[in-house]
């Protein structure tokens, strides 16, 4: 059964660590983690201020050194193209620009990727994290098709210790319980990267306050609700059930503890998220 008809969007503005892509839309969200589908609506978020931690980094773009990590945004038209190796001519991966949502019908929302390598002696190429099965793929995108952006942003989720810690640099943001998996459909650990960020529209559904979405898919669920079985972070209308197993795939935080994090933070994509399971 298809979901109510959706309203336009209004294309993403750019997004810059200053402030977040703007995004009006009506969505269903379809992460594995939920136990309902339901119909979900983007605002554009206020910018916040945080503090953060200066880090040691190298990078081709002098504006980006000090930042822990690099957002790779597509600035290409129509796709962008994903490589073997640098140099490749063949593409190993191509994604639509902007990439669109497993909804009905599609919502465009930026297309970005977590870089992991950028080679000093080669700065035309980079090594970017991919938001694809199998989890932990990667390639190599053209510097010229990319836009970069950086943050000091973590996010550390202990399944077995029931916690989520969220860091600006040194800086503890977040330090708190957290529902994860359940046994059968379990959380694979990794490193993943956040794709998104929905504000429902009702704080008192299954997602809570706030959802992000990761660039990682449940390796027991391979569609859910009619989408990929992405995995992703929300909150939740069952608070007595945090410190259980309960989800299929998701992490489930309080809502106070998610509209906290929300607001320490100033952009919502390419944040790192290790998952030690």
């Amino acid at each position: 059964m298809h979901p109510p008809a959706l309203r336009p969007s209004r294309s993403p503005a750019r997004t810059s660590p200053a402030r977040f892509g703007a995004l009006l839309l009506t969505l269903v969200v379809l992460l594995a983690a939920c136990s309902k589908g339901s119909t979900t609506t983007v605002e554009e978020a206020e910018p916040t201020t945080t503090t953060t931690t200066t880090a040691t980094s190298a990078s081709c773009d002098p504006r980006l050194d000090g930042y822990a990590n690099h957002v790779a945004y597509a600035n290409t038209t129509g796709s962008i193209n994903v490589y073997p190796a640098p140099g490749a001519t063949t593409p190993s991966q191509t994604f639509e620009v902007p990439r669109k949502t497993d909804t009905d019908p599609p919502i465009e929302v930026p297309m970005v990727f977590l870089v992991t390598n950028e080679p000093t002696d080669n700065c035309d190429w980079m090594e970017v994290l991919l938001p694809i099965r199998p989890n932990g793929s990667k390639g190599w995108v053209k510097r010229s098709d990319v836009r970069l952006e950086g943050n000091n942003y973590r996010i550390v989720v202990d399944l077995n210790g029931f916690n989520l810690k969220a860091y600006a640099g040194d800086q503890v943001l977040l330090d708190t319980e957290i529902g994860v998996a359940r046994e059968n459909r379990p959380t694979p650990g990794g490193v993943y990267y956040t794709t998104e960020l929905l504000k429902p529209p009702n704080p008192n559904g299954v997602y809570g306050t706030y959802a992000f979405g990761l660039s990682g898919f449940s390796e027991v669920l391979t569609s859910f609700n009619g989408g990929q079985g992405q995995l992703g972070i929300h909150g939740t209308n069952e608070p007595d059930k945090i410190g259980q197993r309960v989800s299929n795939g998701c992490i489930r935080l309080r809502n106070e503890d998610i509209d906290k994090l929300v607001a320490s933070i100033q952009d919502p994509y390419g944040i790192r998220v290790e998952i030690l399971a």
